[in-house]
């Protein structure tokens, strides 16, 4: 365990310095007091994801989640609490004192920590076998050599490699008492019967590092010369590795990739590493897979520019262009780089100094488009037939594009470069979208029927319906107890306490009193729980309401804080009803606390005489005259209740 202390430190500390935490994951740019780019939780073309330095928060107006540094470490790395408190002591250098875990403790570790543990540990073992072993050096180390890389870019890269022995790994780790369970699902380790035995014997090793430095699989190429053996073996998919989603050499090259505001693309391990050895560092790799969604929104994070380099290799550049549409789909702009006849981008950065390779780039790279005609249109030459399928597979690539105006510049030069009218390219790609909507309206209807009948359902039970006729009121009296909670009602925000009268309380205290008073709760069970918290809390040393619920351990506490604080001021016409305006609320708590909290018990008031309305037509068919009496009696009482709230809402009120 972790003293609490020391986490309290560590969140506040990461709280504080949110920027440098996010901007490891997010290309971020400055607009006014906030920062902003492109979500990392999903896909955006604008940017909607925003981070308050100010505040120590993140918010994503698109897909709604938000919180502090700690949550956005979980969410972005799928990591436990624990795990997230751990990475941001050692990148503040906070140190962190934890008590020996007991066995049963140590059973509690779910799989993915201790997946992570071996694979941290088989990264090391890998690396010492390749600079420290007779057989890895001179058969691994002196590959790597002979291939051309410098003893600091094998270090840079953690690279390795795993000896000849069938188990050599697998028996030094279960030594270091790492469970055999752990490396099979690590995919370090094959598992069958009684037999076990390393996946990646006898290969040099490429570790595959997570955005976070933390290598999660592995990359073995075979030394021997065997036609029955793979020359590339990687790591399974795992709890702790999807290759859909990850790119090499992506923890190395986020940084200048942010810099340069460009990303290049390239194939394999050994492409970035002589990249990065000729001095371009914004390089990455899909490492032998087609590229996919997941993996182009990673680079969307950082830059929305993507140049696309090949070899000379026209099989495999038409194999891989039926992927690469996705790249336009996915809003970034392309650039296609075709190397000379003979050359792989290993090769040629080996050839080039930095200025060089750069500048070739920068000279060379094409309109992805064009790219794509020119190579399509050598084997159409003259046949119609042919051209009329390379036409519909560019109309196909343009129509996937989602800026319009870029749309339309690449059906100009289509239509230049494949002499055709422009209407008839839009034509097709209207038939194209038309297409696409159907499919789509298909492939929806059976959960489109599904949300009708639940739809229907809660209709004819409104008793259990989910909305909430309260929830703006409730949503604004939670965001005053979040920011304000330990405020004096009569203290403003600069601190003045001159005037404060004896025996004044706070706008939580004052919050709670009231519903407490009048036996109310909220509706919306979260909001409850945070009220609770408040009561729990509200007399610690030091207690801040608006630190606490942000730096909560639970997710759903510090995301409300955050949601709530990103969109301040959103509740317009609650705040013009009350006299707000465009005042600094902070100025007027004493006022408008107290008429927010008279607002929802108005609110509540009138939704009972409504209920109460209703209620009296039923009993007056029964002609159950005694029922009758006393619901009047009790509509007599909340109308005058009414009528008094409605005169304190139109009155100052003064605590």
């Amino acid at each position: 365990m972790i003293d609490p202390s020391t986490v309290d430190r560590i969140v506040e500390t990461s709280q504080a310095q949110i920027i440098e935490v996010v901007s490891e994951f997010v290309s971020l740019r400055r607009r006014g007091v906030n920062y902003i780019g492109n979500c990392p939780f999903h896909n955006e073309k604008t940017p909607s994801f925003t981070v308050s330095p100010h505040k120590g928060i993140y918010k994503c107006f698109g897909c709604g989640k938000g919180g502090n540094a700690v949550n956005f470490l979980m969410d972005v790395e799928q990591i436990s609490f624990v795990d997230a408190v751990r990475y941001l002591g050692n990148k503040f250098h906070i140190h962190i004192e934890e008590v020996e875990l007991s066995p049963e403790q140590q059973q509690v570790k779910n799989d993915r920590e201790s997946m992570m543990a071996v694979s941290g540990f088989a990264q090391k073992y890998f690396s010492q076998m390749l600079l420290k072993s007779d057989e890895g050096r001179s058969v691994g180390l002196s590959y790597l050599r002979e291939r051309g890389f410098r003893d600091d870019i094998i270090q840079k890269f953690e690279l390795g490699y795993s000896p000849e022995a069938r188990s050599a790994l697998t028996d030094e780790a279960i030594k270091k008492s790492y469970k055999l369970e752990f490396l099979e699902k690590a995919g370090l380790t094959i598992v069958r019967d009684d037999y076990k035995a390393d996946r990646f014997r006898g290969r040099v090793i490429f570790p595959i590092h997570s955005i976070s430095g933390k290598p999660t699989a592995f990359g073995g190429r075979i030394l021997k010369t065997d036609a029955k053996t793979a020359k590339y073996l990687n790591s399974p998919e795992s709890e702790i590795y999807h290759k859909s989603k990850i790119l090499y050499g992506i923890y190395h090259a986020k940084t200048e990739i942010t810099k340069k505001d460009k990303c290049y693309l390239v194939e394999g391990y050994t492409d970035v590493i002589s990249f990065h050895q000729a001095g371009v560092i914004n390089v990455v790799a899909s490492s032998g897979t087609a590229l996919t969604v997941d993996q182009i929104r990673l680079i969307a994070r950082f830059t929305p520019n993507i140049t696309i380099i090949y070899d000379g290799d026209a099989a495999g550049i038409k194999a891989s262009l039926r992927g690469i549409d996705l790249v336009l789909e996915q809003g970034m702009n392309v650039k296609v780089l075709l190397l000379p006849e003979g050359e792989d981008p290993d090769s040629f950065a080996k050839s080039k100094n930095t200025k060089v390779l750069e500048q070739y780039i920068n000279d060379n790279e094409g309109d992805f488009i064009k790219f794509k005609t020119g190579l399509l249109l050598k084997d159409a030459e003259k046949d119609p037939v042919k051209r009329a399928g390379l036409l519909q597979d560019i109309v196909k690539t343009i129509s996937v594009i989602p800026d319009v105006i870029v749309r339309g510049e690449y059906i100009k030069e289509c239509s230049a470069l494949m002499n055709v009218k422009e209407q008839v390219l839009y034509n097709e790609i209207g038939k194209l979208t038309r297409k696409g909507r159907e499919e789509s309206y298909k492939n929806n209807s059976a959960q489109i029927q599904a949300s009708n009948i639940a739809s229907a359902t809660a209709a004819a039970s409104p008793s259990f319906a989910t909305e909430n006729p309260f929830e703006e009121i409730e949503r604004e009296m939670i965001r005053l107890i979040i920011k304000f909670g330990d405020r004096n009602m009569m203290e403003k925000e600069d601190g003045e306490k001159e005037d404060i009268p004896d025996g004044s309380i706070t706008v939580g205290e004052y919050v709670l009193a009231q519903l407490k008073e009048d036996e109310l709760e909220f509706i919306n069970p979260l909001y409850n729980k945070i009220f609770k918290l408040y009561d729990q809390n509200k007399d610690n040393p030091g207690f801040s309401a608006l630190k606490f619920f942000v730096s909560h351990t639970e997710k759903d506490v510090s995301h409300l804080a955050s949601d709530l604080l990103s969109r301040e001021y959103t509740l317009s016409k609650i705040h013009q009803r009350f006299g707000a305006g465009n005042l600094d609320e902070g100025l007027k708590l004493d006022t408008l606390v107290p008429k927010i909290m008279n607002e929802l018990k108005l609110k509540k008031v009138k939704t009972l005489i409504e209920q109460y309305q209703k209620e009296i037509k039923t009993v007056e068919q029964n002609k159950d005259v005694e029922k009758l009496l006393e619901i009047m009696q009790t509509m007599v009482k909340l109308q005058q209740l009414q009528s008094l709230l409605s005169k304190e809402l139109g009155n100052r009120t003064i605590v």
